[in-house]
This record gives C-alpha cells, sequence and structure tokens, in this order.
C-alpha cells in the first residue's frame, strides 16, 4: 500500500450534504479497493485566484488514504465524473513525507491575550 492525499475543490455553492456525500462515495472507494481511508482536512471556501467554470470560489477538502494504485485509480475516475466536483488531483506521498503530520497552527495572540 501507498500513501496518497486527494484535493477535491467543490463547487461552493453546494449544500454540506452533497459534499459529505462525495466524501462518503470517496471513502468507500477506498475500502472497497482494500485501501485504508485517513484524515479528512475540510479548508471551507477559497477564493479562486482566476475563473474556474464560470466561478470565483470552490469548497475544498483534504483527504489522506493508503491504498493500491488500481484503487486509486478509480477514485479518481469517480471524482471525474462527480458533477459536484470542479477539479481534483490525486497524489502519492513520497515514503519518507507519509506519516508526518503538519504542525498545529500557532495560537492566535489575540486568544492567548483573551485567556490571560
Amino acid at each position: 500500500m501507498r500513501p496518497y492525499e486527494i484535493m477535491i475543490i467543490f463547487d461552493a455553492s453546494l449544500e454540506e450534504e452533497a459534499i459529505q456525500a462525495v466524501i462518503d462515495r470517496a471513502i468507500g472507494v477506498v475500502r472497497s479497493g482494500g485501501g485504508n481511508p485517513g484524515r479528512v482536512d475540510r479548508w471551507g471556501r477559497r477564493r479562486f485566484a482566476y475563473e474556474l467554470a464560470n466561478r470565483w470560489e470552490g469548497y475544498y477538502v483534504l483527504l489522506e488514504a493508503n491504498a493500491e494504485p488500481a484503487a486509486m485509480a478509480e477514485l479518481d475516475r469517480m471524482l471525474f465524473l462527480a458533477d459536484e466536483v470542479l477539479r481534483h488531483k490525486v497524489i502519492r506521498l513520497p515514503e519518507r513525507v507519509a506519516g508526518r503530520r503538519r504542525p498545529a497552527p500557532p495560537a492566535d495572540d489575540q486568544t492567548v491575550a483573551a485567556a490571560g
């Protein structure tokens, strides 16, 4: 099994239930291919640097998974055919990078001042 990151950009006008349904289908594809889905990181709405499919905003989600290449090929196909997805990218992580946790974002100075 190999480690992967999957970035999915959804139409920002979609309801939360529609986004969750696609995420659940993606996790199901990974599991049915013998893989282990990992963390789901919702980045939320972000503005595009340029217009994409007549839209200026998208809803970003990052999935992590360990799976075989065949399962990732099926996931790539599923995301390509999903009408809710504007863009997606499946990236195989190098072994030396996989498993590293991203550092937590630094505490906001205002939060620290308010607590103290």
